[in-house]
């Protein structure tokens, strides 16, 4: 009988210890909201202040923001704003790319899990990653304080952000767009059809960074199917960066 007790007991600890456990994670889940426009993950907000009009004319000046609070805190954050909100419309898609590259920099695996979510194939992800591996991640070819090493990169896609002011944003954090002269088009041999806009940005002697935003076709979800000008050598920095929250 003592054993049986034992066992008994041992069970009910055991249970209790999993509902306890239950309960923390449920305290510490995030709460997670969209309304319209704008996703809340916790207390990091993320809003499509306007999406890209694919008829405007205009190529040098924005027509389409997206603003967010905060970087993304990990995978299940970035997957959760995609899948939400952002990962529906072309502005928020391209709006990701500063936030992927963000989260290479701070953890290359995190990184890469987000490009391939974010991205529409390995060809893509891996034309990135080949990049920013050794643009962001000091290696025995560029050491920490190597110029060509540019850890600032994804806030060079920031509004605000230039390198005489050390690449510091605005707040919120805000990525303005316009549509290229491209024009969407038509991509049977992908299976979808391509959106070819500009992310502004002052971190370049030009500021019109091209993104290819590609919609599969029977799904909602846009795939960045190209940013490589999002990626390339920016100017230089003047100042210590003070990073992004």
């Amino acid at each position: 009988m003592k054993v049986f007790k034992t066992f008994v007991l041992g069970a009910a600890l055991v249970a209790a210890s999993s509902f306890v456990g239950m309960d923390l994670f449920a305290q510490q889940a995030p709460n997670v909201s969209v309304r319209r426009n704008v996703i809340t993950y916790g207390d990091h907000t993320y809003k499509i202040v306007s999406d890209i009009d694919v008829k405007t004319k205009e190529h040098k000046k924005p027509t389409a923001s997206v603003t967010f609070t905060n970087i993304p805190s990990d995978y299940a954050e970035f997957e959760a704003v995609y899948n939400g909100l952002l990962g529906k419309s072309v502005a928020g898609t391209a709006a990701m790319i500063p936030m992927a590259i963000e989260l290479y920099a701070r953890d290359a695996e995190v990184g890469e899990r987000c490009l391939q979510l974010l991205c529409n194939g390995g060809a893509t992800v891996r034309s990135i990653v080949n990049i920013l591996k050794t643009k962001l991640v000091p290696s025995q070819y560029a050491s920490s304080n190597d110029s060509y090493l540019q850890r600032y990169m994804a806030a060079a896609l920031l509004k605000g952000a230039v390198n005489t002011n050390a690449y510091t944003p605005d707040r919120p954090y805000t990525v303005e767009m316009t549509m290229s002269p491209n024009g969407v088009r038509e991509a049977p041999l992908m299976g979808g059809d391509v959106t070819y806009i500009y992310i502004l940005a002052q971190g370049w002697d030009t500021n019109q960074r091209g993104v290819d935003v590609f919609l599969p076709y029977d799904t909602e979800y846009y795939k960045v199917s190209g940013c490589s000008s999002c990626y390339v050598q920016c100017k230089n920095i003047r100042g210590t960066w003070p990073g992004l929250e």
